[in-house]
């Protein structure tokens, strides 16, 4: 089969055009899905230059093109575990069960799926509650994968491939962070606000009740308002002061005390990505004077998915798509994505 392979942490050169790939077979349990389509993740380029190692202190876009000099072999992946290359990345997939292992029903075979981003790993293991589709296990960048049945959930949707693949990851990231942050008819305040989880995190909080003001650079305003944004904020302009329930912060970096000194009293963060960088300083009184609950959110209960999926299938959320690519383009795709001049997702026609 055709498909982009990772050879290794680093920079784009990393990605590999190959047409001599396997088509996996389905274990036991599991299912074989034909790729319609996927999309661009952040996941998928820090998975690529490393960047989850300790040992990167810089914000995400430092080696997002060339890769990092230091050592990042042993702990580069999202689980601080040694990835094994060549590896299929593609955090996002749409596509159509086409073959069954032994346990799963026949009757699976043409159902069309969204495939779950996280999945859970084997009991026993202590160190990780999750996998990654596309960095512990092979992904959706190839014209056929293989997940267990359990984590791919059948959707039915009028949506094209690239449309319904731009939800898994983004989405699901932004729902548990909004579950996690117990986010109802609070003033939330979104960074990042234009990228892919923060669009969606915009939508999903709205649906909430939430009064949303989303933090974004002023030509993406006018979209973000669009979305369901109460108001917008320049990502440079100074912040009011105890003004927000919750924070649902995907940038960190330099700023990361501005987010804190904005919640009120009693107020909770909740954060999933650190885009401007991962190092950031605490006075711990704030913490405790304050009464603030900081949460970070990458484990998801399973009803995360399956509730977005119920959400996409009643259209109460949707996709946003600002560029498609062929699979054969990811490279162009991850430049595109890079540049960040874009809202919400770029997609990956595979089929």
């Amino acid at each position: 089969m055709k498909g982009m392979v990772l050879t290794g942490h680093g920079g784009l050169d990393r990605l590999v055009w190959r047409e001599d790939l396997p088509v996996p077979l389905p274990s036991e349990n599991e299912v074989l899905i034909r790729v319609g389509a996927s999309a661009v993740n952040n996941t998928d380029v820090n998975t690529r230059t490393g960047w989850y190692s300790k040992s990167v202190r810089g914000d995400t876009a430092e080696g997002a093109a060339a890769g990092y000099t230091a050592d990042i072999d042993a702990d580069g992946s999202w689980t601080g575990a040694p990835l094994g290359f060549p590896l299929v990345q593609g955090a996002d997939c749409c596509g159509e069960i086409v073959a069954v292992g032994e346990g799963v029903s026949t009757g699976r075979v043409g159902e069309r799926v969204l495939v779950r981003a996280l999945q859970s790993v084997a009991e026993g293991d202590a160190d990780s509650r999750v996998s990654t589709f596309g960095s512990e296990r092979n992904g959706a960048f190839a014209e056929y994968t293989s997940v267990l049945s359990h984590d791919a959930v059948a959707v039915d949707s009028d949506l094209s491939d690239v449309e319904l693949a731009t939800f898994p990851c983004a989405f699901s990231t932004a729902e548990g962070m909004i579950q996690r942050g117990a986010v109802g008819a609070d003033r939330v305040l979104v960074t990042g606000a234009s990228g892919g989880v923060g669009s969606a995190a915009v939508q999903l909080a709205k649906r909430r009740g939430a009064h949303v003001t989303a933090v974004t650079s002023p030509g993406k305003a006018s979209a973000l308002r669009a979305l369901g944004a109460d108001e917008t904020l320049d990502r440079d302009a100074e912040l009011p002061a105890r003004s927000f329930d919750v924070v649902l912060d995907l940038v960190g970096g330099a700023r990361w005390n501005d987010w804190i000194d904005a919640l009120r009293n009693g107020g909770r963060y909740v954060t999933s990505g650190a885009i401007a960088g991962p190092i950031v300083e605490l006075d711990l009184r704030t913490l405790y004077l304050r009464d603030l609950s900081l949460f970070g959110s990458t484990f998801q209960p399973d009803t995360v998915f399956t509730d977005l999926v119920g959400y996409i299938e009643a259209g109460e959320i949707r996709p946003v798509v600002a560029e498609v690519y062929p699979l054969r383009d990811l490279r162009q795709a991850q430049e595109s994505f890079l540049a960040k001049s874009f809202i919400g997702k770029i997609g990956i026609q595979v089929a």
